[in-house]
């Protein structure tokens, strides 16, 4: 193999392991964003996820079931008196861990594709009341911007990319 082929392979296997790649892949739509969105709101019912996020009810099913299969969404038996016994959907751990990924993308939205148009809905602090935005630090606990970042290659997780 030549050296412009190993190149290739070693930059095809870093996209395949690159986790924005790979949460895309785990989320799936965007049709799938926007149910974990609803389910940030308290949306827990089929119906009202359908209605909601404004997709069809085969849609809805299909996401849904995505996102149980990726482990974002868990159901949970319910059963209203007189009534069958149904399903509703919670966010799982790692669901919930998605909280900050759907903020980025709120405040990322509304700064630069909102037409200057306000979301309708803001996320609140319980303890203060303070309105919820997501913010960036490094691991001192500075606030950081992009272009106060650098991409550095950490040569342990090289050194394992090439061993596999």
């Amino acid at each position: 193999m030549d050296d412009l082929s190993k190149g290739r392979d070693v930059q095809a296997q870093a996209l395949a392991n690159c986790p924005v790649s790979r949460t895309f892949d785990a989320v799936g739509t965007r049709s799938s964003l926007l149910i974990i969105r609803e389910a940030f709101f308290g949306t827990r019912r089929f119906q009202d996820f359908t209605e909601r996020v404004g997709i069809g009810e085969a849609a809805t099913a299909a996401r849904l079931k995505d996102l149980t299969t990726s482990g974002f969404l868990e159901k949970v038996p319910y059963q209203e008196p007189g009534q069958r016994k149904r399903y509703e959907y919670q966010l799982t751990e790692k669901g919930q861990d998605f909280f900050t990924a759907i903020m980025s993308l709120r405040d990322w939205g509304e700064t630069w594709v909102s037409d200057g148009h306000k979301a309708p809905w803001r996320f609140m602090h319980k303890d203060c009341g303070a309105e919820v935005h997501s913010v960036t630090r490094c691991s001192a606990g500075h606030d950081v911007a992009a272009a106060d970042c650098v991409a550095v290659r950490d040569p342990n997780r090289a050194a394992a990319e090439r061993m596999s």
